[in-house]
């Protein structure tokens, strides 16, 4: 079985949002990326800051609980809450 992650369209619409002005990946911080089970964060190459690249989040939140900074946001659906 192949499986492939869906991107996402509009960063917006991530269940993980990252607040560009906290994070500080450009500076070379890549916990919230080492710690995703699933491998979905990456840092973009134009801002240098993280974000999340494939729509599969299983919310377990060891992104938003080791960033340093706070700045992983993640919007747990509220049927999962």
């Amino acid at each position: 079985m192949n499986f492939t992650p869906r991107t996402i369209d509009q960063r917006s619409a991530a269940p993980v949002t990252i607040d560009e002005g906290l994070c500080i990946a450009d500076k070379g911080c890549r916990v919230c990326i080492d710690v995703c089970p699933m491998d979905l964060l990456a840092i973009d190459p134009a801002t240098g800051k993280a974000f999340m690249k494939y729509d599969e989040c299983w919310y377990c939140m060891p992104c938003a609980k080791d960033c340093p900074t706070g700045a992983v946001q993640v919007a747990i659906p509220y049927l999962l809450r």
